[in-house]
């Protein structure tokens, strides 16, 4: 089968020309692009690249959010055998210099003024680089730069080459192959440069229709597309999928916009990393704190119904009849309006990925009513490895192996995967690729887990995270730092952690507050604060965490294999971890090892007992100033409790 993006457009262009391919919302208003409308700029597009000396196999880089010019770029550029990279539009101009040098980039393709400036700003360090395209103008009138061109100009040149050439668009698709590569997405350089992940048409479309027959997607999904394209799970969903199965992708007006967006369109299928549903979760929490008492009364009894039964409920158990009934009220008076204010009315299928989810954070959506399930993947993998069938969503796994792929563990615990989803190579690093890649086709996750007796696959951590406490009462116990990570965040007063313990004879934790909840809370208790890090330090503050700390230790001691990782003492941060401060990755998972060096002096406070300890940090603002914040922060011990079974 020589099946291609390209080739998938030109299918779904022929058999419904005049149905929604895509929708933008711009100034309120949802504008829809047909499929033969997207067709017709995708020739145009590829006209006018062709014009400009684009070749096949040349490196396109793609910055912007989701918007429908950015699609058709995507595929004009692969149209002619080139290969899109989408690079994150939130990061510093800096970091797009080594993805550009190392692809040897000659165009680049963005969204706005912000983006053009970037690529303007490393112009003297990126000489490959000639070529840039933009597509909203506003702001852009006056710069005159060599190598600056909108992308309305290239349509309309490439309109004009249309005409003569009207064959030259599927000539160009007919050369297209299965096994080319069709585009690259860099890895997040939690420990160095980026790698540039290879990917053929063939391994993403694989892995599109494997997760589309799976959950039996048709096109008649509605899809809400605001995460990176970047990142691959959101290219999956909203570009691999949406062309395997000719669904609607929708567009929305801005970051600011999406949660209205989310309501407008009631999307049928939707993917959000954890992080998303944590905010979520927050905004419902934060909400209910301001409501009346009545209806927070009301909340917290159905809300316990719910948790009670939703989850039965959803994976298709009998529940009862009184069960049924309070349920069904409680869904006429809290879920059926909650699932209504978030979006969420008509989602079908629900997934989250990217990093592990919270066990109760994952519970309060499926007792709501709402199918969230998880899945399990990475951009090696084309995202596809395990996935969770209805009814068998739990917690504590990531779902059974999809079609096509198969699973083992090693002597160590790391899940090896392999599958026609896996990646090509490391672009210009045969050692990495060599180091994830066996020669019998397996791929090393650096993932520790296991496959249960049900089939279904339960990840720890990662390999090299997992640990052990030496010394103290807890000596020898298992140390999983993600997992007592997540179960802090479920609180929607606690936005970050980073849990220590490997090596060490207690478990410490520096923790991030979620500024929007504590700033709530504060104001309706009549607490002054100046700022997030003098809210931060507040003793009230420290109380209120310190609750979610025992309360996190008080679960685990219930927890065989993990009750000797129950948190010993904590901090809280007086600044919010950040992706600009290197303390994220772009997508937003914690550099734990950096934030260790970073932070030494208060991980060495932490297990040396102080009560105190002076920090200043340097910092860069949203519009590339410098600084530094400082604070001496509270060190706080907290209470652990003998695990289940065991005698105090």
């Amino acid at each position: 089968m020589n099946t291609t993006f390209p080739h998938l457009l030109l299918q779904h262009a022929q058999q419904r020309p005049g149905d929604d391919a895509m929708r933008e919302k711009e100034h309120g208003i949802w504008q829809s692009t047909s499929w033969s409308a997207l067709l017709r700029e995708v020739e145009h597009m590829a006209h006018g690249f062709h014009q400009a000396g684009l070749q096949r196999a040349d490196h396109v880089v793609v910055v912007g959010a989701n918007r429908p010019r950015l699609y058709a770029a995507m595929l004009a550029v692969q149209s002619l055998g080139a290969i899109p990279i989408p690079l994150y539009q939130d990061a510093v101009a800096t970091e797009y210099v080594f993805p550009i040098n190392n692809a040897e980039v000659r165009f680049a393709v963005v969204e706005n003024q912000e983006q053009v400036d970037k690529m303007m700003d490393i112009q003297a360090d990126c000489p490959s680089l000639t070529h840039v395209y933009y597509d909203d103008p506003r702001g852009l009138r006056n710069y005159k730069q060599a190598g600056l061109f909108s992308l309305a100009s290239l349509l309309s040149e490439g309109e004009q080459m249309a005409r003569v050439e009207p064959a030259f668009l599927t000539s160009r698709i007919d050369l297209c192959q299965a096994d080319d590569v069709a585009a690259m997405f860099f890895t997040s350089g939690t420990t160095g440069n980026p790698k540039g992940v290879v990917h053929t048409h063939r391994s993403l479309l694989d892995r599109a229709k494997a997760g589309a027959d799976f959950d039996r997607l048709t096109n008649r999904e509605e899809v809400l597309a605001y995460m990176p394209l970047a990142w691959i799970g959101q290219n999956i969903f909203s570009y691999a999928q949406w062309l395997c199965c000719g669904y609607v992708v929708n567009c929305p007006e801005s970051a600011e916009t999406v949660t209205i967006d989310l309501k407008e369109i009631g999307p049928t299928y939707y993917f959000a990393p954890p992080r998303v549903f944590e905010g979520l979760l927050t905004n419902v929490m934060i909400r209910m704190e301001d409501a009346s008492p009545l209806k927070r009364a009301m909340f917290k009894y159905f809300m316990g119904v719910a948790q009670a039964f939703g989850p039965k409920r959803m994976d298709g158990q009998a529940i009862g009849l009184w069960a049924q009934l309070r349920y069904a009220l409680g869904d006429l008076l809290v879920y059926g309006p909650l699932r209504n204010n978030l979006g969420f009315s008509c989602v079908r299928v629900g997934y989250t990925a990217g990093e592990a989810i919270g066990p109760d954070l994952f519970s309060f959506y499926r007792s709501i009513g709402i199918n969230l399930k998880q899945l399990y993947g990475s951009t090696e993998t084309a995202v596809f490895v395990c996935l969770q069938p209805d009814h068998e969503a739990r917690a504590d796994t990531v779902g059974v192996p999809c079609a096509g792929v198969e699973i083992k563990v090693a002597d160590n615990g790391e899940i090896l995967v392999k599958s026609a989803g896996l990646l090509k190579g490391y672009y210009k690093n045969p050692e990495a690729t060599a180091e994830v890649l066996t020669a019998d086709g397996w791929y090393h996750t650096s993932d520790a887990g296991f496959l249960d007796a049900h089939g279904h696959l339960k990840i720890i951590d990662r390999v090299k995270d997992v640990g052990r406490i030496q010394g103290g009462v807890n000596d020898g116990a298992m140390f999983a730092p993600k997992y007592v990570e997540n179960k802090l965040k479920f609180f929607q007063f606690i936005k970050e952690a980073v849990a220590y313990g490997d090596g060490r004879d207690k478990v410490c934790v520096m923790v991030n507050i979620d500024f929007d909840a504590v700033g709530n809370w504060a104001e309706r208790r009549n607490l002054p604060y100046a700022g997030y890090t003098d809210l931060a330090q507040k003793t009230e503050v420290y109380q209120l965490v310190l609750e979610c700390v025992e309360k996190v230790n008080a679960d685990l001691s219930a927890d065989k294999l993990l009750a000797g990782s129950q948190i010993s003492r904590f901090l809280v941060l007086h600044k919010e971890l950040d992706a600009d401060d290197g303390e994220l990755t772009r997508t937003n998972k914690v550099r734990r090892g950096f934030i260790a060096d970073k932070y030494a002096a208060l991980v060495s406070a932490l297990y040396e007992g102080k009560s105190q300890q002076f920090i200043e940090t340097a910092v860069k603002f949203e519009d590339g100033r410098s600084g530094s914040v400082s604070a001496t922060l509270t060190l706080m011990d907290a209470k652990t409790f003998a695990p289940v079974g065991q005698a105090a």
